[in-house]
């Protein structure tokens, strides 16, 4: 892990704890589930807390119909050394039920390349890459889901939005602190081995606001392959989300820094850029600077 990451304090109320993790998550993502995305409303703090409805909280308290970021990845490697890339994303749809484009825009190494993910209710997500050295729209097959994605910490799975029946999903606990706040610990767990490439990714929901703060993700031998953390809570347009994420790749010692810069919703994107015969077309315009975002 690298000295810069701060080491986050979990407590439960009865027994006090700390926790180190490799990483300061998830987008879910992670860009996946709702680091970037969620929330107008928390769960009825008087109501038994139920696993499945907190992660539904998560993902449908975001109704915009279309979203556009502009980001950064700080990849890092083993020793140390940072490689900065930059992209813009692009979602038409809810999430689960959505197309996402990512185009990278820097550095020039990989300029151009464009990943297209369409997730669907009830179906294993498909995805397709646009490589400008070799002019030619590639689908990414399911095996290549845990590669790394232009050499992040972020997986080609991570990148894309997981459907919530995806997944089961389990309570472990209501009473752990995450800086500061509390949360809710769920287990979500693949409903067939063909979902995704863990074996389980422990979530921590907020209570306050139905974010993402922490995840841990496991291999299919159960050990922990990946740690993301989010940071620096925001609402824009009435929408919150993480703009900073860190992701640990735990064996390769390796991690990345996402930060996301602009925040744009329903600036009526098109559906006709969400196909693969439109990936290696002229990019989009992206919408433009947002305005100032209030702090939450």
């Amino acid at each position: 892990m690298n000295n810069s990451s701060a080491v986050r304090r979990v407590q439960a109320t009865s027994a006090p704890r700390r926790f180190v993790p490799r990483c300061a998550l998830l987008l879910a993502v992670f860009f996946q589930v709702a680091f970037l995305f969620p929330a107008h409303a928390a769960p009825n703090p008087q109501a038994a807390p139920d696993a499945a409805a907190i992660m539904q909280g998560v993902y449908q308290q975001n109704t915009s119909r279309d979203m556009t970021l502009k980001a950064t990845l700080d990849v890092f490697d083993k020793q140390g050394q940072m490689l900065r890339k930059k992209f813009a994303l692009l979602r038409l749809g809810s999430l689960g039920d959505s197309k996402t484009l990512v185009y990278f825009t820097d550095p020039k190494e990989i300029r151009g390349v464009v990943l297209l993910s369409v997730n669907q209710r009830g179906a294993t997500g498909r995805q397709w890459m646009y490589i400008p050295a070799t002019d030619r729209v590639r689908s990414v097959a399911p095996q290549e889901r845990s590669e790394r994605f232009v050499g992040s910490d972020f997986t080609y799975e991570d990148i894309a939005e997981d459907p919530l029946d995806d997944f089961t999903y389990r309570l472990l606990s209501d009473n752990e602190l995450i800086d500061g706040r509390k949360t809710y610990k769920i287990e979500a767990t693949p409903v067939s081995p063909d979902r995704s490439q863990y074996k389980f990714i422990y979530y921590w929901v907020l209570q306050d606001v139905p974010c993402i703060i922490h995840a841990e993700m496991y291999d299919q031998d159960g050990h922990e392959v990946r740690t993301m953390h989010g940071s620096q809570l925001k609402k824009e347009s009435g929408i919150s989300g993480f703009r900073h994420i860190e992701v640990d790749s735990v064996a390769d010692g390796t991690h990345t820094i996402l930060t996301i810069d602009e925040a744009h919703f329903n600036t009526g994107l098109s559906p006709d850029l969400f196909t693969p015969d439109a990936l290696g077309k002229p990019s989009p315009a992206i919408p433009g600077s947002v305005s100032t975002s209030d702090h939450q």
